[in-house]
Parts: C-alpha cells; sequence; structure tokens
C-alpha cells in the first residue's frame, strides 16, 4: 500500500510504501483487550478497613438457661452492644452486624484483590498492529466520529518535528486540512456529577494523534492543543491509538516514524 508524502504547506513531495504493520487483519476484539489491560495496571487497590464496623463489643450469652441471655425476650436475634444494665434488663442497640446502624458491611470491596487483567505478549503486539492498520482506513476513522480531509490518509515530512511553537503547529495542521477537527475537539465539557469535586471536572474528546520518529521540540509544542497527543514511534500502544478501546483514533504519520517502524519491526512477533 502506497500513501502521498505531504510537505508542511500540504504540497505532495513523493510517495512511501508503509510497512507490513499496516496490513495487520482489524481485530477489535483484541484491542478492547489490551486497552482494558493497559488500563488495569494505573488502577490502585482499595477497600475498606479490615475492623471497619466491627469496633464495638457485642458480646451477649447466647446460652438458653443463662440468666443473663437475649433469648425469651420477644426480640429477634441481632447482635446488640449493651448501653446499660439492670438485673436482667438490657438497654441495647444493634451493632456489628450488617443491616445495623454503624454495623460493618456485607461484602465490602476487599484491598487483596487482584485488580491487573493480563494479556498475552503476542495479543497485546497484534492489538498494536491491529490499532496501527485502523489508523490508515477513513471508514473506521470515520465512524468513532472524526472530520478527516479528503486527500487522507497520507503521511507529513520530517519538517514538522521540529516545530517549536504552538501557534506553528495549529497552522501546520490547518493546512494539512486538519482544522474542523482541531474545532471539533476544542471545548471541554464540564462532567456531571461528585467527579467535579474529586480532580476530574472536565471532559474532553480525542483528537489528532501525532507519531514521531524521535524525541524532539513539537512534543512540547503540539501537547498545548486541546485533544492532541504527541508520541514517538518507539512508546505506541493500544490506548493511545485506540482511546476508550474504540479503534480508529485519525493519526498523522511523519515519514521518519514510518520509515523507523518498518526498519526496526517494531511490534512484531520476535
Amino acid at each position: 500500500m502506497k500513501v502521498n508524502v505531504m510537505d508542511i504547506s500540504n504540497a505532495k513531495v513523493g510517495e512511501l510504501n508503509l510497512p507490513a504493520q499496516f496490513k495487520e487483519e482489524f481485530r477489535p476484539d483484541i484491542i478492547h483487550r489490551a486497552v482494558l489491560a493497559l488500563q488495569s495496571n494505573a488502577m490502585q487497590p482499595y477497600g475498606a478497613a479490615p475492623e471497619a464496623g466491627k469496633r464495638v463489643s457485642a458480646k451477649l450469652s447466647r446460652r438458653r438457661r443463662k440468666f443473663k441471655t437475649s433469648y425469651g425476650i420477644g426480640i429477634s436475634r441481632v447482635p446488640r452492644k449493651i448501653m446499660s444494665r439492670s438485673g436482667t434488663r438490657f438497654n441495647w442497640v444493634g451493632a456489628l452486624a450488617p443491616g445495623t446502624v454503624g454495623g460493618r458491611q456485607a461484602h465490602p470491596p476487599k484491598p487483596s484483590k487482584i485488580l491487573q487483567k493480563k494479556i498475552n505478549i503476542k495479543e497485546r503486539l497484534k492489538a498494536i498492529r491491529s490499532a496501527i492498520a485502523a489508523t490508515m482506513d477513513r471508514e473506521i476513522i470515520s465512524a468513532r466520529g472524526h472530520k478527516i480531509p479528503k486527500e487522507f490518509p497520507f503521511v507529513v515530512e520530517n519538517k514538522i518535528e521540529g516545530l517549536s511553537k504552538t501557534k506553528e503547529v495549529t497552522n501546520v495542521l490547518e493546512k494539512l486540512g486538519f482544522s474542523d477537527e482541531i474545532s471539533r475537539t476544542e471545548k471541554r465539557k464540564i462532567r456531571a456529577g461528585k467527579g467535579r469535586l474529586r480532580g476530574r471536572r472536565y471532559q474532553s474528546k480525542k483528537s489528532l494523534l501525532i507519531v514521531i520518529s524521535k524525541d524532539s521540540k513539537i512534543m512540547q509544542s503540539a501537547s498545548n492543543i486541546q485533544g492532541v497527543d504527541i508520541v514517538n514511534v518507539r512508546n505506541l500502544n493500544a490506548e493511545l491509538l485506540a482511546p476508550g478501546a474504540k479503534p480508529g483514533r485519525v493519526t498523522l504519520w511523519t515519514k521518519g516514524a514510518v520509515e523507523l517502524l518498518g526498519k526496526e519491526n517494531l511490534f512484531e512477533q520476535k
């Protein structure tokens, strides 16, 4: 498969043969598993304190013929903590058991639970290759909601990696035909619910992914554009290529990144 190579002014300067990674079979099921496995690595163990709801003495004799017992008084056999007593009369309230005020939870979350989901190495690499191939399919990209130029797919010359100002990067992307895509994601939405109070106030859409051949100035300048991500080709993963486990993210590859992908056989099975 050949694609056009465009310069930063949107003029064709050549053609490029895509490496074998772009010919991988489209497998959204494997991509979904790979993204979930990646997201699970960021999860932290959480759970109730071991003594939560149990920090009370609710012990009472359960021997039926004992003088001070809880049987034969016409009440349910719920564990109770004793507030005061006089003879065989008790002033008590339910405690300890689930369903009582201040009692323990029946099935609380347990910090010993293993949250990490594993995936085989071959499956993970296949998921990345499949997501890479989806970045060159117009139908899959459009189905995800992206607004792409008519000439897409294409790759861009390496000169874009040297842009050091956000305004320069924005102008180049607009010349390449991504102005509608950038305007689609420039607004943030205020989240509904308690997440606003917990450091998750805003929700933003994902836009363009720029894949470069080496760490350069554009990594800082392009990161200021809302929704745009930029990554070294060696650091690609399934979540960057398929945010939310939905493949088909609109991706702008530099010529050097595509050549490095084929030269070093990145993400191929060894």
